[in-house]
């Protein structure tokens, strides 16, 4: 399979794109390493995983405290000896209020998750995959930090600093056996369906449908697997053809 003998930590793996690429990885052999702020949610997929015969741990996890992460990490280190990909989900979004009605405190904390949350765990994660010479990083950030969204100005600035994060650290570790890629979802399909594959009417995108949250998670498997090793410091748009609306 596709990842046996591997081991990727993913973050936001409670509901929607993470659940969905934990139950992938799963399906493809992966031994997972699971956090959320959601513990209920978490020790779900945490069972839907072990039901398809792999390893699987989780840990709830504020990604913008540092100090747990590294606590958190560790111990998925302790416990499965490595980490070979590290898929950075995690994030906020839903806020839709315009730039000079969002308070600087909005904006702190949406760096602090988004942006810095990242950081921290791929900070974490990174020392073991340069001693191994070993690593696949995918990024999630969204077509908004692409071209912009009003009402969203926050959001969109910390998923385009994700993406320019993705392209400047897959320059520093390229030569490490480490690639960095990110991909960036349109509108995807509500996290709160548990069906990863459903869809719906949409008219943002030629498409005219949503994502769905195993077309995303398929994405991160490719860019996790050894199909695309001579891929990295990429922002893939998974946007059904999107409308620039």
């Amino acid at each position: 399979m596709r990842f046996e003998n591997k081991v990727a930590l993913i973050t936001g793996a409670a509901v929607g794109i993470g659940r969905a690429a934990a139950l992938c990885m799963a399906q493809q052999g992966a031994s997972l390493a699971l956090l959320d702020m959601d513990a209920a949610a978490l020790q779900a997929v945490v069972e839907e995983c072990r039901q398809l015969h792999v390893q699987a741990e989780c840990w709830t996890c504020d990604i913008s405290d540092e100090d747990r992460v590294k606590q958190v990490v560790s111990a998925a280190e302790e416990r499965f000896g490595k980490i070979d990909i590290l898929v950075n989900n995690a994030g906020i979004w839903r806020c839709f209020t315009s730039f000079l009605d969002t308070p600087s405190e909005t904006w702190r904390r949406y760096f602090d998750v988004n942006v810095l949350g990242t950081a921290n765990v791929t900070r974490a994660v990174l020392p073991g995959m340069v001693r191994r010479q070993y690593g696949r990083i995918i990024n999630v950030a969204s077509v908004v930090g692409v071209y912009g969204k009003t009402n969203m100005a926050q959001y969109a600035a910390s998923k385009a600093a994700i993406i320019n994060f993705t392209q400047s650290l897959a320059r520093e570790v390229a030569g490490l056996g480490i690639r960095v890629n990110c991909v960036s979802p349109g509108t995807v399909s509500t996290s709160e369906n548990p069906d990863i594959d459903f869809t719906e009417s949409m008219e943002k995108c030629y498409m005219q449908r949503t994502g769905s949250a195993r077309e995303n998670a398929d994405l991160i498997c490719w860019l996790a697997g050894d199909e695309s090793c001579y891929l990295s410091g990429q922002n893939i748009l998974l946007d059904g053809c999107r409308k620039i609306i």
